[in-house]
């Protein structure tokens, strides 16, 4: 029997849903102000303690996509794209994309990663291209800092495709924005292909360091 990797929290008019498979415990969600979400409770998330605009706002803080909520009807709440798309180097982390998604190796049932996710990038993910936090367990030391600059303008928005380079990086294609570790918009352009092997010198863009290490993903 599989597992379950989708748990309902149901409320009268909305049903939030939670995604154990993208989860990587940022905390946005349980510091959130309010008492949608409370640690130690049962259950955790109770969609009646708070009104329809706070629920999608909460929900939509969460950066890895594990969050989803549903209407009445049971039909999934579709997220606007926010204006930008980014790519935020996280420090020691993964790297976490916002925008207009489409994500080479998501399931169909991953409802939020078409706005928002964490790709690994310290090559030890079980859930590739996810984060799982394997990144700290294997004491992975990178804090963001971003060499590069890009292109001076591109156009805001638009569609970001993430695909999966087999062996090797992950291509990264549309009008984007990288935001290093600091949090500085660093690098602007249309196309990167990003490290996801956590061996480049040139992070987070791929310098071929995958093939010496020995990198193996789909």
């Amino acid at each position: 029997m599989s597992k379950t990797t989708i748990f309902e929290y149901k409320g009268d008019t909305q049903t939030v849903t939670w995604d154990r498979r993208l989860c990587i415990h940022v905390g946005e969600c349980g510091r959130a102000k309010g008492e949608l979400f409370v640690t130690g409770r049962d259950p955790w998330c109770d969609p009646n303690v708070a009104d329809r605009a706070d629920v999608e706002d909460v929900v939509a803080r969460c950066p890895t996509g594990a969050l989803a909520v549903q209407d009445g009807s049971g039909d999934y709440l579709i997220e606007a794209a926010p204006s930008e798309n980014e790519v935020h180097v996280a420090n020691d982390g993964p790297l976490y994309v916002s925008g207009d998604l489409t994500i080479d190796g998501a399931e169909d049932d991953m409802h939020s990663v078409s706005r928002r996710a964490a790709l690994c990038r310290c090559g030890a993910s079980k859930n590739k291209p996810f984060c799982d936090n394997s990144h700290r367990e294997i004491e992975f030391a990178d804090a963001g800092a971003v060499g590069e600059a890009g292109l001076d303008r591109i156009e805001a928005g638009g569609p970001l495709e993430i695909k999966r380079i087999p062996d090797g990086p992950i291509e990264v294609s549309g009008n984007f924005t990288i935001r290093a570790g600091s949090g500085r918009k660093a690098w602007s352009g249309r196309k990167a292909y990003l490290c996801r092997c956590g061996k480049s010198a040139n992070k987070p863009f791929c310098d071929g360091a995958q093939k010496e290490a020995g990198f193996k993903a789909d």
